[in-house]
């Protein structure tokens, strides 16, 4: 058996619970990215992409025949979402990473970026929640389509460098936990858990960095919190 093939199958037992390995490791990659993303380096995107890959096939247990038969289709769009944004992100900080000694520069999304946030994760919400309800979404269906929206407006704020992203992070997480428990994806919700202390900790050093690179900067005015 190769190591791939050693991944799909593998399986950890603890009590009457089955986990897939690749849950595990898909969720580690993603924190491995998510601590990239908190140093703003450049390889947190690809190292992103492949644990977006592994949990794709998780979160499709009912099309991948796994030991947990349940599909969370916005859980397993969104890995595809990360994917496509991911490269995106990755494009623009390498870019930015050609000109600064950093891969991004923290700063404030403006006033009419955070209303259109706002409003595209409540209505982004409600639109896909009965599209995911008529696939066969797990319910509550409202949860998984609200953890889709926040994850791509997270995963684009990154992208853009706004210090807010951290925030919607964790909406996502605060839904996202009891909704993972109920499905019987268990590794995913406890680290669901982490990352949401690690994304108030992520919002507090972006913000610092922000503050500190507005006071050296020359000819730069302060930058100001969102109201």
């Amino acid at each position: 058996m190769n190591p791939i093939e050693w991944l799909f199958d593998a399986q950890l037992v603890i009590g009457d619970q089955v986990i897939l390995w690749r849950e595990i490791v898909g969720n580690g990659f993603g924190l491995a990215s998510a601590l990239g993303g908190l140093r703003r380096k450049v390889w947190a995107w690809p190292v992103g992409i492949v644990g977006n890959a592994l949990l794709f096939t998780v979160f499709m247990g009912a099309l991948f025949e796994t030991p947990n038969p349940v599909n969370l289709l916005g859980q397993a769009g969104r890995q595809l979402m990360f994917i496509a944004v991911s490269i995106y992100g990755w494009v623009r900080w390498s870019q930015h990473r050609q000109v600064s000694d950093a891969a991004v520069e923290p700063r404030w999304a403006s006033a009419r970026a955070r209303i259109l946030l706002g409003v595209a994760l409540v209505g982004g919400t409600l639109v896909l929640t009965p599209i995911f309800r008529a696939l066969g979404s797990f319910e509550p269906v409202w949860a998984d389509a609200w953890i889709f929206m926040g994850s791509l407006l997270a995963t684009w704020g990154m992208a853009k460098g706004w210090t807010e992203f951290w925030l919607i992070w964790v909406a996502v997480d605060i839904v996202g936990v009891p909704l993972l428990i109920s499905a019987g994806y268990y590794a995913s919700a406890l680290l669901y858990v982490f990352y949401g202390l690690f994304t108030i900790f992520g919002f507090i050093t972006w913000m610092r960095v922000q503050r500190v690179t507005s006071a050296t900067a020359p000819g730069r005015a302060p930058t100001t919190p969102p109201s």
